[in-house]
């Protein structure tokens, strides 16, 4: 964990990468190359982790995320490095668990799991898995990728995959136990497993108002202390959309055709009503979920959201294809060097006081 003080917050990036060669003429490769920059970057301004989800789309170039993050374990020193999520349903938690442990070895000690059943489906038809066991397969992996990192010779029988007979997943993690995150869109039972469990919990908040998301860390909590875990050293994070420059309207400006563009391409997907500008600055108000502006007003928002969730990390995710690439890194160097410290210095003083 950060050695920040317990008044105090972790900041970082969440990212899918987005590359739309079609789009912005931006390669696959390309792409995954200003990804070890970016992190490399977001080390040397002083934030706490970049977390990479996965994605099997043609607009995304994260289908590898533990590959990613090891070609910038051994030039970084202090970032953490996660999965946003691991789409574990449709993977191995062997291979998953032996990826990470590797992950954390090259970082000593800095990698992270987040896992989650993922919100597109992808990588289902593509691995052979049936969408109808879309449950019980992140169940069924998650008991499994908990077990593995418990012990060093599993033992383990489920539905889904052949059984393990007292076999050994190498290499170990330095750190243990290795963190495993549960990533969350707003399911109230994925909050109650993540409590039941005691494991930290991240949410996806995209659309509406992050103070709605109250009941469900209410719950989260309520679950942890039934189940016998300390509520007190629950961790819990919110990855959120957002872009950050000099000035406010700056960073309006830039971030809008951007995001229009992108939610509009899913929104096609999914049936969502058109995306328009009424709509962004809705939500890049104070009470919204985009945390788009200049430092002071990113770090304002984000300390609400601390007042109102409780949450001890904040994600911002910056990823937008059609934006030049020193527009992302501009962010990031702002992230960490402006708006942490106007955060952190106000959770201070709170703490200070109360």
């Amino acid at each position: 964990m950060s050695n920040h003080t317990t008044s105090s917050i972790e900041i970082g990036i969440s990212t899918f990468l987005e590359a739309a060669p079609r789009a912005n003429g931006i390669t696959h490769a390309e792409r995954l190359r200003q990804a070890v920059e970016e992190i490399n970057l977001a080390d040397q301004v002083g934030l706490d982790v970049y977390a990479i989800g996965e994605h099997h789309r043609a607009d995304y170039a994260s289908s590898a995320p533990a590959v990613i993050l090891a070609a910038a374990a051994t030039t970084t020193q202090r970032i953490r490095l996660s999965s946003a999520v691991t789409v574990l349903s449709s993977d191995d938690p062997v291979r998953v668990y032996q990826a990470f442990s590797t992950l954390d070895g090259l970082s000593n000690g800095r990698a992270e799991i987040m896992a989650g059943r993922g919100s597109f489906i992808e990588s289902f038809p593509l691995f052979g898995y049936d969408l109808n066991h879309y449950d019980s397969l992140f169940e069924e992996n998650l008991e499994l990728l908990l077990e593995i990192r418990e012990s060093e010779k599993v033992t383990w029988k489920g539905g889904h995959r052949a059984a393990i007979n007292n076999l050994g997943v190498y290499p170990r993690a330095v750190q243990e136990p290795l963190p495993v995150w549960i990533g969350t869109g707003g399911n109230p039972e994925s909050a109650v497993r993540a409590g039941i469990l005691g494991l930290p919990v991240v949410f996806a908040i995209i659309g509406g108002m992050p103070e709605r998301f109250a009941p469900l860390v209410n719950l989260y909590k309520e679950s942890a202390a039934k189940a016998g875990h300390d509520v007190n050293k629950l961790q819990i994070a919110t990855h959120s959309h957002g872009f950050i420059s000099d000035t406010s309207e700056k960073a309006a400006d830039l971030f809008y055709p951007a995001t229009a563009a992108m939610m509009n391409t899913i929104g096609r997907e999914r049936g969502w009503a058109p995306y328009t500008r009424d709509t962004f600055d809705a939500a890049r108000s104070l009470r919204g979920a985009l945390y788009v502006g200049d430092p002071e007003y990113v770090a304002e928002k984000i300390v609400l959201l601390r007042k109102n969730l409780g949450i001890t990390r904040f994600l911002l995710h910056v990823d937008v294809s059609t934006l030049p690439h020193h527009e992302l890194l501009r962010t990031i160097e702002l992230l960490g060097t402006k708006v942490a410290p106007i955060v952190r210095k106000e959770l201070d003083r709170e703490a200070t006081q109360g």
